[in-house]
């Protein structure tokens, strides 16, 4: 007999409505949910709720405890991976069955996979983006201490953020936790594995779409490796200064703030004569959303912070109070109820469904920076908005 015992963190559905006692491929349950997704070599599937929508994947018992404890510790650093909700034995099925175990995890909301990006016709500008996403995100989770080992583009969703993409992982069953580090030999097999998968996910995306395998672009995966490893050595660039360069400590340090990344020590060491060493250990790569959020609550991506914050500096800067502490606490209170929750409201009045508010209120902002270069002087808001929303809501540009 089939005994599901099911292990749901609060604030999340307890999925009691469900039928656990058979696989979900057997499921026509009325929650059940059609979304694109990547590859996978387990059963996946989506429900949804009025607290959102969930992706549940069945997988052997001791694949699933890993990808459960690894998604668990990637939250409690912060790191940028699904949140894992839920964890379903079913009893009475021997572990090692695929449908044993279910692990559920939260959809990131106006994601997408690797295939709709390629597939659409503006891969080629988004190209860029794309791959330097991927790095960053493999640069993030090797500085926070996880081996990936299945590394590819079937394991990651995409979202839209400001100018560029953010990648997320979504797959951690054979990945493995190393706190005090990861050695240059596990990252270089990381990026092995990365490569290899990387152009079998190009083949066979080639395949399907009756294309010769010499026409798929096999070195994606080496485009990767190339960014990754410039994206590191900038992370881990140590520098020598002189005696009256402590400046340029604080340089290095905004530079970095400014790939998004915080910087959680600095490592000081003598060097010859008077000089000294100075190397930065970077945590997580949050700077702006952990700003935005300390000043005003809102939680976004790190570069759709990035440009919501230059709006609230502008904001800011024109407030006669600004130059307290204070002040400045109770103008970032004024400018989310008296600025962005309006112009946010009207932002979703104006994009189709399914799209992510946020998202158009970073183009907004651009198209009015846009406006206001053009024209010489600060339009404002109603005019920017007004074409803006009659311009067909555009982005922002790509080369």
């Amino acid at each position: 007999m089939i005994k599901p015992r099911l292990n749901v963190r609060a604030g999340h559905p307890d999925f009691l409505d469900l039928d656990w006692e058979r696989s979900i491929r057997e499921w026509t349950h009325p929650r059940l949910m059609d979304l694109p997704k990547g590859i996978s070599r387990h059963e996946v599937r989506f429900v949804g709720y009025d607290e959102g929508i969930y992706a549940i994947k069945e997988l052997p018992g001791r694949p699933a405890q890993s990808e459960w404890d690894n998604l668990r510790w990637l939250e409690s650093v912060a790191g940028p991976a699904v949140i894992g909700t839920g964890y379903v034995v079913r009893e009475g099925v021997d572990e090692s069955e695929e449908w044993s175990t279910a692990v559920i995890t939260k959809y990131l909301d106006h994601s997408f996979s690797y295939r709709e990006l390629l597939q659409g016709p503006g891969f080629g500008k988004r190209r860029n983006q794309m791959l330097d996403a991927f790095a960053a995100l493999l640069v993030e989770l090797h500085i926070l201490g996880l081996y990936w080992g299945d590394c590819s583009l079937s394991n990651v969703l995409y979202q839209y953020d400001a100018d560029s993409i953010a990648a997320t992982l979504v797959d951690t069953e054979t990945s493995e936790v190393h706190v005090s580090g990861l050695s240059n030999g596990q990252r270089e097999m990381d990026l092995d594995v990365m490569i290899t998968n990387v152009a079998g996910g190009m083949a066979d995306i080639a395949s399907r779409a009756g294309r010769d395998i010499d026409e798929a672009d096999l070195a994606l995966g080496e485009d990767i490796a190339d960014r990754y490893r410039n994206l590191w050595a900038e992370l881990h660039r140590e520098e020598s200064i002189g005696p009256g360069e402590r400046w340029r400590i604080t340089e290095r340090i905004r530079a970095l703030n400014e790939l998004g990344f915080e910087v959680d020590d600095v490592s000081l060491d003598p060097a010859d004569g008077d000089a000294l060493r100075f190397n930065l250990r970077v945590g997580s790569r949050r700077f702006h959303r952990n700003r935005l959020q300390e000043l005003t609550g809102i939680w976004t991506s790190e570069k759709q912070a990035r440009t919501i914050l230059a709006d609230l500096q502008y904001f800011l800067a024109h407030q006669d109070d600004r130059d307290s502490a204070t002040g400045k606490a109770v103008g970032a209170v004024r400018w989310r109820v008296g600025v962005f929750e309006p112009w946010l409201a009207r932002v979703r009045e104006v994009i189709p469904p399914g799209l992510d508010p946020l998202q158009g209120y970073c183009d907004f902002l651009h198209h009015r920076f846009v406006l206001s270069r053009d024209a010489g002087h600060d339009v404002g808001n109603n005019t920017a908005f007004d074409d803006w929303a009659s311009g067909g809501l555009p982005g922002y540009e790509l080369e």
